[in-house]
């Protein structure tokens, strides 16, 4: 059986995960009695954590909001991922959080077995970090975003869309989104009636927020999905379909950046595709490595003959 002292850190730790525990299944965790369990949550409260009961058949016990943090009781992974997750935050791309993370590396790293900090420190020294060229967000905006979707609160904003045409908005935040290095906010969006997705790092606040409302359900039931893909189209200016000489089921491994497969038959599918130029979808339709023919791409045609012609005269 634990000790006192062991027990009541080891109940505080099961306490601190997001769930209620039974007075039942806390005591068999701990091999003690239920009444002991009860006993150990009067002295967590004695010494100031605010341990909340919840009665009834479907009751239980949850570690609250205090007015201080408790300490945090991690296990081996958790504690190296934290440390990690601190280490990348020190070098990302919100504004105002690096030197909080290095604070709090090092005091974490200061508590850390040697068996642990030996791993975070081999991570550390075998990784290079590229450097991100994006544009880095406020800490402050994003706790707000971030707030805001939790509440249900609605967001009013001065945006610059891609082309850099100012528009104000006023939306129902559902879910931040972090993709290709960048921070998006997606919304339903009450003036046009759909859902929008938004780069952070191109709005504007304008406090307060708005009224509340009720969340409405994902686009596609992904909200991430969705939001990768408006990216992904966004970045797409010319538009092209053509016919591959394989089946779409014969084209294993298939990368969906490259475009979307329409199944025909056993011997060809097609391919909606595009790119930011007619150059570069020339290019990456010879590396998908069949036989195809333009549908619908004008002007693709003479940026295939330029490349055939320059390969040939360069394996010539």
């Amino acid at each position: 059986m634990l000790g006192t002292s062991a027990r009541l850190l080891r109940l505080l730790s099961l306490l601190q995960t997001s769930r209620d525990w039974s007075g039942p299944q806390l005591a068999e965790r701990l091999g003690v009695s239920t009444r002991t369990i009860r006993h150990d949550v009067g002295k967590l409260r004695e010494l100031g954590y605010p341990v909340d009961a919840t009665p009834g058949a479907a009751g239980g016990y949850r570690l609250g909001a205090g007015a201080q943090m408790p300490p945090l009781l991690l296990d081996d992974e958790e504690a190296v991922a934290v440390a990690v997750g601190l280490r990348t935050a020190a070098g990302g791309t919100v504004v105002g959080i690096e030197e909080t993370s290095l604070r709090a590396l090092a005091k974490l790293e200061q508590v850390l077995p040697a068996r642990l900090r030996s791993r975070v420190n081999a991570l550390h020294s075998a990784t290079v970090a590229v450097a991100a060229e994006t544009p880095a967000v406020s800490a402050d905006v994003l706790g707000t975003v971030a707030a805001a979707c939790r509440d249900n609160e609605r967001l009013r904003f001065d945006y610059l869309d891609h082309d850099g045409a100012a528009s104000t908005r006023e939306v129902e935040p559902h879910r931040l989104v972090h993709a290709h290095r960048r921070w998006y906010l997606a919304a339903w969006d009450t003036a046009r009636q759909d859902w929008r997705s938004f780069r952070v790092d191109r709005m504007l606040l304008r406090r307060p927020n708005g009224a509340r409302f009720v969340p409405r359900e994902a686009p596609g039931g992904d909200v991430a999905t969705y939001v990768v893909a408006g990216v992904v189209g966004a970045a797409i200016r010319y538009r092209a379909v053509v016919r591959l000489h394989a089946s779409a089921e014969s084209l294993t491994g298939w990368d969906p950046d490259w475009g979307t497969l329409e199944a025909v038959d056993e011997h060809c599918c097609l391919l909606h595709t595009g790119n930011d130029s007619p150059e570069r979808l020339a290019l990456y339709l010879g590396m998908i490595g069949v036989d195809f023919d333009i549908v619908d791409a004008p002007g693709l045609a003479d940026h295939l003959r330029e490349l055939g012609a320059r390969y040939t005269r360069a394996a010539g």
